[in-house]
């Protein structure tokens, strides 16, 4: 049975992009966008208008786990093309390219390590930390991990966490997050002087609400899920933790196409230079990568990850606020 670096090594030879795939989807995905959102300042019927923005949410999702996958280095590398049009889509979507990539690539180096910086991914407190905490400091933890602040993350998480904050806590470092958030600002209040409210609404506040709201929870859901594993510092390994820390989040095929195998997150967490259209392809060659657990889109699965907030050591599992009693 593989496991560790023989397991990682197994999936190498998926680790290899087929460029006409690479380009074929981005630009198809691209396409599309433009396409979705010029829509809904063009066609004349409101209900057309109001298809064509949930259309611009869908592929503004599906072309940021492209994003993502560049941002890897898994597609597309050396093309000048491809930089401008990633560079473009992530200011657009408010991931500044220092922040975003420092903070994603920290997740995934210390992907469910209890006692590791929070750079990158939700908090986690063990129930022992949060019977110590203050009262502040719980109110600030469950508000991080409440649903409210996925279903708000476009102002919460992007404009807020990915902007405001990165370039107050370091404004040399991040100046590019000042920029992207000029820039937004800029494009929203524009449209909504010069194209009306309603255009501004469905052709950009709508569509960004909807795809980082979807983005936050598939973050959660994939990290936060009954069975999950949290391990210390010193019994960490990075194998392990793709394995048992990242789930297998099992969608119908539209969705699967919408979140471009995002749902593999366990074999991306494992080898992130896999290109995300050879994720099954993967998870179906080793038996190994098969054993996921498994959640879904099904509303008694999310209730269950939403109500997960502190890792309990004794029972060694993630347990909700029901489970303990923090006025003690």
């Amino acid at each position: 049975m593989l496991q560790g670096k023989e397991l990682i090594l197994a999936t190498k030879p998926f680790a290899k992009e087929i460029r006409w795939k690479s380009w074929f989807y981005t630009l198809t995905a691209f396409i599309f966008l433009i396409a979705s959102l010029v829509g809904t300042y063009f066609i004349p019927t409101l209900y057309g208008k109001i298809i064509s923005s949930i259309f611009s949410a869908i592929f503004l999702t599906r072309f940021f786990m492209i994003f993502h996958d560049y941002q890897h280095h898994s597609i597309l590398q050396k093309s000048y093309i491809a930089n401008f049009i990633f560079t473009i889509y992530g200011i657009y979507m408010l991931t500044p390219p220092s922040i975003w990539k420092r903070s994603h690539d920290f997740h995934h180096n210390n992907n469910a390590k209890l006692f590791s910086a929070n750079i990158g991914s939700f908090p986690i407190m063990t129930k022992q930390k949060f019977m110590e905490a203050t009262k502040s400091e719980r109110r600030i933890y469950l508000a991080i991990r409440h649903p409210f602040n996925m279903i708000f993350a476009y102002v919460t998480m992007f404009i807020y966490g990915m902007c405001i904050q990165s370039f107050i806590s370091s404004p040399k470092r991040h100046w590019d997050s000042l920029a992207t958030l000029i820039i937004h600002v800029s494009i929203a209040v524009s449209l909504f002087i010069f194209a009306g409210p309603l255009t501004w609404f469905l052709a950009f506040f709508l569509p960004f609400f909807i795809s980082h709201m979807i983005g936050a929870y598939l973050f959660y859901a994939q990290h936060t899920f009954p069975g999950v594993i949290f391990k210390g510092n010193e019994e960490w390994t990075y194998a392990n933790a793709a394995l048992d820390s990242s789930s297998f989040l099992k969608m119908n095929p539209v969705l699967t196409w919408i979140t471009a195998n995002i749902g593999y997150h366990h074999i991306h967490h494992l080898n992130s230079r896999i290109p995300f259209y050879r994720l099954p392809e993967a998870m179906k060659s080793i038996t190994e990568l098969q054993n996921a657990t498994v959640t879904t889109f099904k509303l008694s699965d999310i209730i269950s990850c939403l109500r997960l907030k502190l890792w309990d050591s004794e029972q060694n599992r993630m347990i909700g606020l029901s489970e303990i009693n923090p006025s003690k």
